[in-house]
């Protein structure tokens, strides 16, 4: 299929910079892929979707300030965008995008104060370089003093004190710190309203995903099928996939809240009818023709054009559904990205 059938215009103003007043005072759309009908709804209304037996799933990964800003030793602004650890043990070595790349030589030290900085070391990709911090205290001590919430580049503001909350989900686990960008679906979900979820007896389950910058990667080949997704850390508990195994012989349903939750549970194998638990890194690219074996019903953003989330939301629902799903939520001024309004695809 040629990227340009996932293209629209979407008006500047309607790009949130800034999260709505109160989490759950979203908007929601609710789209039902089997006939088309769109309604219009406030996001607390998702409780009146889920049913007793239902299973939630969230992303639990944790955003960390990823982005820093530093200086060379002979002068000049360099960015230190980290990705990831090539090995979970070692948290002094990381990959990182570093801007302007060309400029800073392998063995070359980026400063962020007097004392504080980083070695720049091996090419690993245009643009992707291995870092390396003096030691686990100083990388302490400079994501503390020195880090910046990675707000996504459609975001035209520096970032705020309240992005350290807001650009968080509220059940986002200490223990899974690792995403470098947020599952924005699971924005929209308080305390208060997962527990009147539960209290409806919906089961509430737990994925990981450790989102990396490639969540915001355009499709950039004419031909969708020639994209490549960046590979991201995943992760499906014993403990989930038993709670999910439960729901689904009982004929419960399942709502994956956000791209990421799909992705993973979709990742994971399925032997005699039972979900297996696992921890790797995958790169599960869903594009139309894809057969969903999980997930029944998604809550989602809105998403860029030409983007690998808008190819996966659409071979969920079928393109023209989604299509006009967005020309409707742009017509009644809904707010997309990050820390816009939500869709519930039944």
């Amino acid at each position: 299929m040629d990227i340009s059938q996932f293209d629209f215009h979407l008006p500047k103003e309607l790009i949130a910079q800034s999260p709505s007043r109160s989490r759950s005072a979203s908007r929601l759309l609710v789209l039902d892929r089997a006939t088309g009908e769109i309604t219009h709804e406030k996001f607390n209304a998702v409780l009146q979707h889920l049913k007793k037996g239902d299973a939630l799933v969230l992303n639990n990964t944790k955003v960390f300030k990823a982005r820093l800003w530093g200086h060379r030793v002979s002068g000049g602004k360099v960015e230190i965008f980290l990705v990831r650890r090539p090995d979970a043990t070692v948290s002094e070595e990381w990959e990182a995008l570093v801007s302007p790349s060309r400029r800073v030589h392998v063995g070359e030290r980026v400063m962020f104060d007097d004392q504080l900085g980083i070695v720049v070391g091996a090419n690993l990709a245009p643009g992707r370089r291995l870092v390396q911090f003096d030691s686990k205290s100083s990388f302490h001590r400079i994501l503390s003093t020195f880090g910046h919430v990675p707000l996504p580049h459609y975001i035209n503001r520096p970032d705020e004190a309240g992005d350290l909350r807001r650009y968080q989900t509220v059940f986002a686990d200490k223990t899974k710190v690792g995403a470098v960008a947020a599952p924005t679906a699971g924005f929209h979900f308080t305390k208060s309203l997962l527990e009147e979820i539960a209290a409806k007896g919906v089961k509430i389950a737990f994925v990981t995903l450790n989102v990396g910058p490639g969540t915001f990667k355009p499709v950039k080949t004419d031909r969708i099928e020639d994209h490549l997704v960046d590979p991201e850390f995943a992760e499906l508990s014993p403990e989930t996939a038993q709670r999910l195994n439960s729901v689904r012989k009982s004929g419960g349903r399942v709502f994956a809240v956000g791209t990421t939750s799909v992705r993973t549970l979709e990742s994971a194998k399925i032997v005699n009818g039972e979900i297996q638990p696992f921890s790797e890194m995958v790169n599960l690219y869903i594009r139309p023709g894809f057969k969903f074996r999980i997930v029944n019903h998604i809550i989602t953003n809105f998403h860029l054009p030409k983007s690998s989330l808008l190819i996966l939301v659409s071979s969920f629902a079928g393109r023209e559904r989604i299509l006009d799903a967005y020309r409707s939520a742009i017509e009644n001024g809904y707010h997309f990205y990050s820390y816009g309004d939500a869709m519930l695809i039944l």
